[in-house]
């Protein structure tokens, strides 16, 4: 793995540029280096790969500050009221942003523009050349671009480029880089930055008001409302013991291919600590006066009725429910019952997990969860 000035140096010769803006990435992108020297044993893929990646991301960071500094302007595209989609992951998150984004009338991160934001895709003329022509990118044994590639993509990818991002502890084991991303890092610079690439990826496009989804955004909360204090959350609930053996799996796959040496007990310890975090920090954002802001959505609920969930919560929202909407969300949600494949389950015992013990955990958060998805959202709005 490369130093912090040899993969900048990469970046600069690729690009022909030299400013990667507002300094505050290098914090990140250092403890990260470190991590991934001294603890992931990365074998010579992750290395390539991952090298790969974080050059990438140093040159979209430069490409970024050369638009901006050819057209200031684009610092004006406002950025109002974002409805934004977190939780744990794992509870139908990822089929409510998909439905979500069948709205003609809402603007979300697609797929194809979320790892390179650049150019602005207003300044595309014909196919954009980042939209794949095939399945995507093989990571593990999934393709990391499935199906729809212009469907909705999460945060992760705008946050790498400020290198403060949970995408990275899903490529390697990099645990002195997931303790600081959870207790020393300030969020802010890098939310801020996501939001001046979102302007960018807005530039030269009608109005629209964004849909956002990143489920670990429940781990920084006070630092996204302080970046969009306007925003709006939906959340989505399931029971967590459902829920982290799934995505210790997905974690288990990734890094699977990057190194000869997986550890998944840590993988599973890992996935318990931050996502227990994620809830207990939830709670309190919401206990402080936030709990007006969300809607919330039972993972059983969606599976029943999604089109009837998304109704509601567009009447909490105040927006109408077109027929369009409608008859798209329908389209897609037959299709993809049609696609989806029967779902597996790895031993828990592989990952050192004890879901008798997992529970306990998460036991504040699961009964506030039964709270908040039998209460009325709707008073909520008028109170």
């Amino acid at each position: 793995m490369l130093s912090l000035n040899e993969i900048q140096d990469t970046a600069v010769a690729q690009t022909g540029l030299s400013d990667f803006g507002d300094p505050s990435y290098q914090e990140g992108l250092t403890v990260l280096l470190t991590a991934l020297n001294d603890e992931a044993r990365l074998n010579s893929r992750g290395d390539a790969f991952i090298t790969q990646r974080i050059v990438g991301y140093l040159a979209q960071r430069l490409q970024v500050e050369d638009w901006y500094r050819r057209h200031p302007e684009i610092e004006d595209v406002p950025i109002e009221a974002p409805l934004i989609g977190l939780g744990l992951p794992r509870t139908g998150s990822t089929a409510l942003s998909m439905l979500l984004a069948q709205d003609p009338e809402v603007r979300y991160l697609r797929r194809w523009e979320s790892v390179q934001p650049c150019p602005p895709p207003s300044t595309v003329q014909g196919i954009d050349p980042r939209i794949p022509p095939d399945k995507g990118e093989m990571i593990g044994t999934r393709y990391h671009v499935p199906g729809d590639t212009h469907g909705p993509m999460e945060c992760h990818e705008l946050m790498a480029l400020s290198f403060a991002s949970h995408i990275f502890q899903s490529f390697a084991q990099v645990p002195s880089y997931s303790r600081w991303l959870v207790e020393d890092a300030d969020l802010t610079p890098t939310l801020r930055y996501q939001r001046r690439v979102m302007k960018l990826l807005q530039w030269g496009e009608a109005a629209r008001t964004w849909r956002l989804k990143c489920p670990s955004h429940v781990l920084w909360l006070d630092a996204l409302d302080s970046v969009f204090p306007d925003a709006r959350y939906v959340m989505t609930h399931r029971d967590p013991a459902d829920v982290i053996l799934s995505v210790a799996e997905l974690y288990a796959d990734i890094i699977g291919s990057f190194t000869d040496n997986i550890d998944r007990p840590y993988i599973g310890r890992l996935n318990i600590e931050h996502w227990s975090l994620g809830m207990r920090r939830a709670l309190e954002f919401r206990s402080a006066g936030a709990d007006n802001r969300f809607y919330d959505i039972d993972f059983r609920a969606m599976q029943a009725d999604p089109i009837g969930e998304v109704s509601g919560l567009y009447e909490w929202l105040g927006d109408a429910l077109t027929d369009e909407f409608t008859a798209r969300m329908h389209s897609w949600w037959e299709q993809a019952a049609a696609e989806r494949e029967p779902s597996h389950c790895a031993d828990p015992a592989e990952f050192g997990i004890n879901l008798d013990h997992v529970r306990p955990l998460f036991a504040d958060y699961a009964d506030a969860a039964v709270r908040w998805t039998t209460h009325n959202p709707i008073e909520r709005r008028t109170n």
